[in-house]
């Protein structure tokens, strides 16, 4: 069917100062960047116009024009010659044109231009609602200019996709530009430290008035990844969306904006959700004989060993069911949803208050704004008592109140049939040890020998056991031995038979830990253990330390020296405490 536009909002050109097509000698000419001599690649610019379009019978799409011009300036940059573009592509799916798209190359101080064939455009599916369209620029080497276009046309008014003002690489120039009916009020949120100009202005016409938002943002500099930060997506300078009324003429306001109560409903009520969870006739015999005779903390556990033990996770995330619980019982493979949804009827048939926890894992960033969306993941939480356990039976390492790391991301919802729900901190309150303990002796010559334990709790002996999993011992202890530089590992054994518990034994022998000069030895006291590096060495840190789980590290290092061996020198004891921590090192 053939639609009629009525009314095109915002049409505007861009700053004549960045147009597509104009490269020049003295750009393609450039070495480095100006003012990061360090950057593989910039966006020279990075423009964005978004527009409404009101068709005859009343319906609203958005479309958003975006041109783009990138520089790359050393090899490692040539990754930039592979873009892609993310799409919705569901039920009344977006749609993606590709208006242009070239490579400007440097050739007898001539700039040629070589276009990208359509035959270099690919779509990528990712699920079933995200797909990607790629592009692959032809004649890409340290120096070359690429620059494309590309227009998205989408019927959801209710939320626009996030504008990057900021990137891995330096932005010399961006712009966002979008016209907003006056019918629509939007919420905004805007993340990072970077500054970004907004101009509003009221454009008038005969129908109706709009709203002009410019975002402008000059000499972003990259954003650079720095240690103990879970996603750096988060600190990143860019604006969000959402929709929060709807006002037309002679008509009483509508409230719009999603709220999470709304969320919550329309989870539940998808089939491929609530329904899978009220199915429970498929494993009740299978059940039955596991739970017999036994108490409601081993039914728990017996539960969550059986669905863990039994099925095998597909690598796909999602709240939403793949195969359906029956099936993926069956077939003893499903994805995230499959499995845990299967969890929690299980539970529940067997009388536990057990309902799903839905949360964003940390690639997919923080649920912000309520949505749908906002979600990719979902686990099982238990109440007992004034506590919620928490049971992700997709990873074989995992134990109750221990998820995988992917998953620790601020605040999960836990969501009942009732309509009711409930924030769950996914954080974990245990404290993850690390108990080592080295006893060594030094001969004569220099050489130690000695003996290593190491004892992992928690989330430390998780992360141990995800590391090594499926690994043959032998292969374990080549790893530890090429972690511990200088040391040759004899006596290796690995004790890990008991849950959030993993026992490292190892005898060693090490002719390189200790440096003679004259007639002195000089070693340091924490041995093969010390840190090669100190992560927080930059002069300046931008972003929060974020570490993974609370954990404590305890070394008890005892060295045994030759008889008529005097110690002329020991590092003064140190203690540091600082908000809620501290750090003590005695030596004596």
């Amino acid at each position: 069917m053939i639609k009629y536009l009525f009314i095109l909002i915002g049409l505007m050109g861009y700053s004549q100062d960045y147009e597509l097509g104009e490269v020049t000698v003295e750009e393609l000419s450039r070495k480095n960047h100006l003012t990061d001599s360090t950057a593989s690649a910039s966006y020279m610019f990075k423009k964005g116009l978004t527009e409404f379009i009101l068709y005859r019978e009343g319906n609203w799409e958005i479309v958003t024009k975006v041109e783009v011009k990138i520089k790359i300036y050393k090899k490692e940059g040539l990754d930039f010659a592979n873009q892609e573009i993310l799409y919705f592509s569901g039920h009344n799916s977006e749609r993606i044109n590709i208006t242009e798209a070239n490579t400007y190359n440097l050739v007898d101080g001539k700039v040629v231009k070589t276009k990208v064939r359509s035959d270099s455009e690919f779509k990528e599916e990712i699920n079933d609602r995200w797909s990607k369209k790629k592009l692959a620029f032809p004649d890409v080497k340290v120096g070359s200019i690429i620059e494309y276009s590309y227009k998205i046309t989408s019927p959801y008014i209710s939320n626009f996709d996030d504008w990057y003002f900021q990137y891995d690489i330096p932005v010399d120039f961006v712009e966002y530009m979008v016209y907003i009916p006056e019918f629509f009020s939007y919420r905004t949120l805007m993340t990072g430290y970077e500054n970004i100009a907004l101009e509003e202005k009221t454009v008038r016409s005969t129908d109706f008035n709009k709203l002009k938002h410019t975002y402008t943002g000059k000499n972003i500099p990259a954003i650079k990844e720095e240690k103990f930060v879970r996603n750096i997506d988060n600190y990143t300078s860019k604006i969000s969306f959402e929709l929060a009324r709807i006002s037309y003429p002679n008509q009483a306001p509508k409230e719009v904006a999603t709220t999470w109560k709304s969320v919550v409903k329309t989870i539940y009520d998808e089939i491929r959700f609530g329904k899978e969870i009220k199915q429970k006739r498929y494993f009740e015999e299978d059940l039955e004989a596991i739970i017999k005779g036994l108490s409601e903390d081993e039914k728990l556990e017996a539960i969550f060993k059986f669905v863990q033990n039994r099925m095998n996770w597909n690598e796909k995330n999602g709240y939403l069911v793949d195969n359906g619980v029956k099936k993926a019982y069956k077939e003893k493979i499903g994805n995230v949803a499959d499995i845990n949804l299967m969890l929690v009827a299980m539970l529940q048939y067997a009388g536990f208050d057990a309902n799903p926890v839905l949360l964003s894992t940390r690639s997919n960033g923080i649920a912000l704004f309520p949505s749908r969306f906002a979600f990719n993941y979902v686990i099982a939480g238990v109440q007992k008592g004034d506590e919620v356990i928490l049971l992700d039976a997709t990873n074989k390492n995992t134990e109750q109140n221990i998820i995988p790391i992917k998953a620790i991301n601020w605040f999960g919802r836990l969501i009942r049939a009732n309509g009711t729900m409930e924030d769950i901190v996914l954080e974990s309150n245990m404290r993850s040890i690390q108990a080592s303990t080295l006893m060594v002796e030094m001969d004569e010559e220099g050489t130690i020998k000695g003996k290593y334990r190491e004892q992992l709790t928690n989330y430390e002996a998780f992360v141990f056991a995800e590391r090594f999993a499926d690994k043959a011992e032998d292969v374990v202890r080549k790893n530890t031995e090429n972690e511990y530089d200088n040391i040759e590992i004899s006596e290796f054994e690995v004790n890990d038979d008991k849950p959030k518990n993993v026992i490292v034994n190892f005898e060693l022998e090490s002719s390189n830990l200790v440096d003679q000069i004259g007639n002195k030895m000089y070693l340091s006291p924490m041995m093969f253990l010390k840190m090669d590096e100190n992560p927080f060495k930059d002069s300046e840190r931008k972003f929060p330390i974020e570490v993974n789980y609370p954990f404590k590290e305890n070394y008890n290092i005892v060295i045994k020296l030759p008889e008529g061996f005097e110690i002329e020198y020991l590092p003064e004891a140190v203690s540091y405490v600082t908000e809620g921590e501290k750090f003590y090192l005695p030596i004596k």
